[in-house]
Formats: C-alpha cells, sequence, structure tokens
C-alpha cells in the first residue's frame, strides 16, 4: 500500500509541475482537484457506512490562493455535493438542476470580491429556487423572484431584520438579508463612495449563512423518511408474509396428515430434500445484507438448483433395486434427473452473469468469437427443437382430437415464421418486418387463450375418472402455455439466448416427467425446486441485479411507433422470461400430477366436491411461489431500511430492490394465471360431467 501511495503521490506531482510549466505569463491557471468515491478502515473495508470509510478527499491545486503555511495542518470540511456548485461556479457552468450543496469554503479567495459575491449570490438562486418547491408562497410574502430571468428580485426592502421563528421563515429572512446587504455594497461600489472592506465582509457572511442553513435544510428535507408510513408498510408485508405462511401449514397439514409425534420426529426432521428447500430462503435473506452477494446472487441460485438435482439423484438412485432387474419407469426417472443436471450445467456456462466476473469466459462469449454463422446454427436448432418437443408433447396426450390439432396448427405457423425470421435477418435481428411479427404475436395469442377456453369443452371422456380428464386438459393447456411462451421468448431474446430457451425447456418437460405416482418428493417441494430453477433461469439468460444488463432493444420489435408502455411490457417479458415460464408450467405439473395419481384413495372420495379439489389440487401450487416471495420481499425490504445510509445503496441495494418487486409482479401475474386456468378447467369439466350424468337419469327413466 504504502509504494502505491507514493506511485500516486508522483503522478500528481508530475502533473501539477506540467501544469506550472505550461502558464504563459499567469494568464492561464489551470486548476487540478483530486476527488475519492470512498475511504478505507484501518482493516480494509471500504463498503460500509462508518466514517471512515464515508470519509473521501477532495484536493484543490492550483487556485492561487494565500494558504497559510499551516494549510497541511487544518480539518476543512465539506459535503461531496458540495463539489458540484464549486467547480460549476469556478468554471463558469450552470450549477446541477437539484443539486443542494454550497461552495466550498476558501476555493474563491483567489477571485475578486465582486466575483466572489456574485458566486455566492449565484449559489443562492439555485438553493432558493428549490426552496419555492417545496414551500408554500405565503412565506415569500411581497417579495416575487425574477433572480433566474432577469437578475432583479423585487420586494426584498432596504432593512436588516433579526431571523426568527420557524426554520422556513428563517430562510427568507437569510436570503432578504443576504440580498440586501450585496445591494448596498454594490450601490456604494458604483457610486464610487467609500466601499469599506466591512460591508463586503457583512455580505459574505449573510450569504455564507444563508446557503449553510438552506443546504442542511434541503438536505434534511431529500433525506426525510416517513417513519409511520414506513412502519405500516413493513407492518403490512409482516402481516401478508404471516397469513401466506399460515395458510401453507394449514394446508399441508390437511393434505399429508402428518401425527404430532411424527412431525416433531429426528427422522422427519432431516428429510433432505424438504430441509434443503426450507434452508434457501433463509440463506438468501442471510446473503441479502452484503452488497458483494447481492451483485453475484446467481451463484446462490445455480447453487440451489444443482444441489436439489443431486439430492433428487441420490434419492432414486437408493430407491433402485438392481437385483430384480432394470426398471424401464425408474430408469426414466434416472434419465429426467441426468437430464436435470446436464441442462443446468450448461445454463450455468451460458453466460457469466453477475457484476464482478462478467469478463470471464463463457459459452456465450465463445460462440460469438468463433462467428455469427455457429450463433445463426444453435438459434435454428434451438428454434426447430422447441417446436418439435413442444408439438410431441401435445399430440402425446391428445392425438386424436380436433381443437388439439388446431391449437398445434396455430403453433406450427408461429414456428415457421419465427424460424423464417431466425433464417433471414441473423446479421441484425431487429430488422424482422413489424407485420411479421405482429402476425406472430396475434397467432401467439389466440392460440394460447383459444386452448386455454376450448379445450375443457372438448376433452370429455367417460371411462377416466373426474381427476384424469381434468389432468389431461390442464396437461394440454400447460404445454400450449409453455410452447407458446417459449416462441415468443426465442423472437424477443438475443439470437445467443436461443440456446438457454431449449435448455429450460427440457428442464421442464423432465421435471414434469418426474411427477408419477410412486414419486417419494411432496408435491410443494417440486413446486418450490421449480420456482427456484425459474429464479436460476433468469440469470442463465444473461440478467443479474444492475439495470444495465435489461435488454431494451428486444423490447421494441413488433412496435410500429413509440409507445412506453408496449415497449415496457415487452421488456418484462424478456427479462423475467425464466420465471414466467417456469410458473406457466405449473399449469401443466398439475395436469401431470392430477393424472398420476387420479386413482389415489384420498382423491376418490373428493371427486364429486369441486371446492375440496380446487384447495387441495391448486392450493400448493398457488401458495408456495407467493410465501416464497413474500418471505423474500419482506426480508429486502427491512434489510434496504437498515442500509439506507451504506455507501452502495444507490448502485447495489435500490436497482436490487427494484428486481425484487418486479419478480413480486412477476410472481403475482403467474399465480394469477395458473388460478383461473385451473378454476376454468374444473369448472367446466364438472359441468360437463353433471350435464352427462344428468342426461343419462333421463334416459334410464
Amino acid at each position: 500500500m504504502a509504494s502505491k501511495l507514493k506511485e500516486m503521490d508522483d503522478v500528481v506531482r508530475t502533473m501539477h509541475l506540467r501544469a506550472i510549466m505550461d502558464r504563459s505569463d499567469d494568464k492561464e491557471q489551470t486548476l487540478l482537484i483530486i476527488v475519492s468515491d470512498h475511504g478505507m478502515t484501518e482493516s480494509g473495508n471500504h463498503g460500509g457506512s462508518s466514517y471512515e470509510e464515508t470519509d473521501s478527499l477532495m484536493l484543490f491545486i492550483g487556485l492561487s490562493s494565500n494558504i497559510s503555511d499551516y494549510a497541511a495542518a487544518t480539518n476543512n470540511v465539506a459535503f461531496q455535493v458540495d463539489l458540484a456548485p464549486t467547480l460549476a461556479l469556478l468554471f463558469g457552468v450552470p450549477i446541477p438542476k437539484n443539486n443542494v450543496g454550497v461552495l466550498v469554503p476558501g476555493t474563491l479567495n483567489s477571485l475578486r470580491d465582486y466575483e466572489q459575491l456574485r458566486a455566492l449570490e449565484l449559489n443562492s438562486w439555485q438553493l432558493l429556487r428549490l426552496m419555492q418547491a417545496q414551500l408554500p408562497s405565503s412565506l415569500f410574502g411581497d417579495f416575487s423572484c425574477n433572480c433566474f430571468l432577469d437578475g432583479t428580485c423585487e420586494g426584498l426592502g432596504s432593512d436588516i431584520s433579526e431571523c426568527s421563528g420557524d426554520k422556513e421563515k428563517q430562510l427568507i429572512c437569510l436570503f432578504r438579508n443576504a440580498a440586501v446587504l450585496h445591494g448596498i455594497w454594490k450601490s456604494k461600489k458604483l457610486s464610487e463612495s467609500s466601499s469599506s472592506m466591512e460591508d463586503f465582509s457583512r455580505s459574505l457572511d449573510a450569504y455564507n449563512a444563508f446557503l449553510k442553513t438552506a443546504s442542511e435544510w434541503l438536505a434534511s428535507k431529500t433525506t426525510e423518511k416517513p417513519v409511520l408510513l414506513l412502519g405500516l408498510g413493513i407492518s403490512a408485508m409482516l402481516l401478508s408474509c404471516f397469513v401466506c405462511v399460515s395458510l401453507f401449514l394449514s394446508l399441508f397439514k390437511e393434505v399429508y396428515h402428518e401425527p404430532k409425534d411424527r412431525v416433531y420426529s429426528l427422522s422427519y426432521l432431516l428429510n433432505s430434500e424438504e430441509v434443503f428447500i426450507l434452508a434457501v430462503p433463509l440463506l438468501f435473506v442471510i446473503s441479502m445484507g452484503s452488497s458483494s452477494m447481492v451483485e453475484e446472487e446467481h451463484y446462490i441460485w445455480h447453487f440451489t438448483v444443482a444441489t436439489f438435482y443431486l439430492l433428487l439423484l441420490f434419492k432414486t438412485a437408493k430407491s433402485l433395486n438392481f437385483s430384480k432387474g432394470i426398471n424401464i419407469f425408474r430408469d426414466y426417472k434416472l434419465g429426467s434427473i441426468f437430464s436435470l443436471l446436464i441442462s443446468g450445467r450448461l445454463l450455468r456456462g451460458w453466460h457469466q452473469g453477475g457484476v464482478n466476473w462478467t469478463y470471464l469466459p463463457d459459452i456465450s462469449k465463445w460462440l460469438e468469437q468463433v462467428g455469427s454463422g455457429y450463433v445463426k446454427w444453435i438459434q435454428l436448432i434451438s428454434s426447430f427443437l422447441v417446436i418439435g418437443l413442444g408439438l410431441i408433447t401435445l399430440f402425446r396426450t391428445g392425438s386424436k382430437r380436433k381443437s388439439v390439432c388446431v391449437v398445434a396448427f396455430g403453433f406450427s405457423t408461429c414456428g415457421f415464421l419465427i424460424l423464417l425470421h431466425a433464417w433471414r435477418y441473423q446479421d441484425d435481428m431487429f430488422e424482422v418486418s413489424t407485420v411479421t411479427a405482429k402476425l406472430i404475436y396475434l397467432l401467439l395469442s389466440i392460440s394460447a387463450i383459444g386452448a386455454a377456453l376450448a379445450l375443457p369443452w372438448s376433452m370429455i371422456n367417460k371411462d377416466k375418472s373426474f381427476l384424469a380428464e381434468a389432468g389431461d386438459c390442464l396437461y394440454l393447456i400447460g404445454s400450449a402455455y409453455v410452447l407458446s411462451w417459449c416462441l415468443l421468448q426465442l423472437l424477443l431474446q438475443q439470437p445467443i439466448n436461443s440456446g438457454p430457451i431449449l435448455l429450460l425447456l427440457i428442464q421442464i418437460l423432465a421435471i414434469s416427467g418426474l411427477s408419477s405416482k410412486d414419486s417419494q418428493i411432496n408435491e410443494w417441494v417440486e413446486i418450490a425446486a421449480l420456482y427456484y430453477m425459474g429464479m436460476a433461469g433468469h440469470f442463465a439468460l444473461g440478467n443479474s441485479n444492475t439495470l444495465a444488463t435489461i435488454d431494451v432493444a428486444g423490447a421494441f420489435i413488433g412496435i410500429s411507433s413509440h409507445s412506453t408502455i408496449l415497449s415496457g411490457i415487452l421488456m418484462f417479458m424478456i427479462t423475467y422470461a425464466s420465471p414466467i415460464l417456469f410458473l406457466l408450467s405449473l399449469v401443466m405439473y398439475i395436469g401431470a400430477y392430477l393424472r398420476n395419481h387420479s386413482h389415489s384413495t384420498r382423491s376418490a372420495h373428493r371427486d364429486t366436491n369441486l371446492g375440496e379439489v380446487l384447495k387441495l389440487k391448486l392450493g400448493f401450487p398457488c401458495l408456495v411461489p407467493l410465501c416464497i416471495n413474500s418471505i423474500l420481499l419482506t426480508a429486502y425490504t427491512v434489510v434496504l431500511l437498515l442500509m439506507r445510509n451504506h455507501l452502495f445503496v444507490w448502485s447495489v441495494f435500490s436497482p436490487k430492490y427494484l428486481y425484487v418487486c418486479a419478480t413480486t409482479l412477476c410472481t403475482y401475474i403467474g399465480v394469477f394465471v395458473v388460478a383461473v386456468t385451473v378454476t376454468y378447467t374444473f369448472s367446466v369439466t364438472c359441468l360437463l360431467r353433471s350435464n352427462t350424468r344428468t342426461r343419462q337419469d333421463t334416459t334410464i327413466m
């Protein structure tokens, strides 16, 4: 550290000597300013809010002022906001519009008297304008300020008054006194009467008194926090979190019927995947207080999903009995887990992500370096496989249904248009025709919404139970949702992200295949894992907790004229492509779960009670994402409140809070779509079976 400091001192010395040598006849002056963004403690910490960490350097060299020989021993204190008006007035440029700083004392000593007072006057006008925006006009009395238009202030009077009363009245009084004293000094100067140093000093002191008081008042207003409103907001969040968790625990006890001694037994509490899923929110709450962990959050999500995959592999392999031969069904489960592991590792390496290590090599950088032709082939192959896997999933359940064929035709048309777009406009993905993009939007919307509305009316099957029939229908609707969202992302995302879209689809198909009737993992664990996978995919697509990684360009595809709302919606879809995809896949997951559990005893005796079926089959898919999001939102709100004085509150914690709020909106939208779809499907299925049963009874009679 000592050698580094000496090196910096030598650099400053060289620059200063060069400035002195280049100066000619004292007609040109060079101001050398050395500033630091933060300080450091003795142990090397520099990101906190302690005095040592927030104390920084502001050194002015070349002001040609009469500085004492003991200046190095003095302690001149200024705020960082004071740097902007000081530089603006020294260089003759306007002060930033909303700056509340004042001139740093001593920086104007080299100027002439009228220049010093003029600079203080301009600084005072700046703060007065900000005060006018926050104070009622009645406080200004009969004086109207046109200082910013013609440089005159009317109604100030000519008397010096004693400033007392409220803080706001004192501020107006201080400005009046400073302006009056300045006017007296100028009138004496113009009339060539005796203008003593006493008049100049009085004007200088009056301006400094106003500037100091006004700056402190404005700074307190800008950092003023309504404690009551903050307390009410935090209380509402805590109450919401408590309600969500209470509903989840109530449903958990009703569904699993675990006896009390069983719940509190050591073997039950040490169930590996359940303990791990519950520990993940706690891990995030602990990590939220560290700015470095907020910047590199993607490591936690990738670690979470990779560990969960390994727990699945361990539990599945442990249940295999090789002495009885190979079980094809269990081998299929094992293959699904391996596909999760492989796709997860590819997603982890596709984008480096984060903030501090983005320069490290990854798959996307390698593909871009070897040439755009490889990216083009990756995009074409990924698009073709996404379309193929989606159509296979649709036809696997409803191959004989005309409605399924119509939906599949709509998706096939969209897929063809997207493939054509990928082939034609690879060099510039944003040259795609606006008409083509709008046509794709229209076809995808009609196909997805049409599938959700029409399929429940065409899936009646007398040979299947109520839950099996509803499960088939929900699986088809969920497949339509997933396929339409993947096709939309293939159009909106950067071409390099077409590979991750395919990998995310593979993960969804694999996890839905694991929801079998002999699955040893509870339903809520699988749903929580889907939520975690969606967040891991969010970072795998190149997103981070900084606003710089938001894909703005893709938000204008298909928009012929500027629209903030439409562009914002598309930007939201691009940024939260993965979380929304996995939330939509919950419809597909519920369908697979119902089909595989339709003959269980617990399901059979509730077959006719629609309310009970909805509560048991829709409860966990809605409550689990809401609980996780509520815990993280509440915890991070408290963390942000505690970190409000942190050095990185604006650069790290505030952008992250915007992402947390956007994630909350994403979760609510996804859960709402799932709830409406499942409720509508169950209602239609129940209505059709009731009508069929009524017709059968009428025929018998």
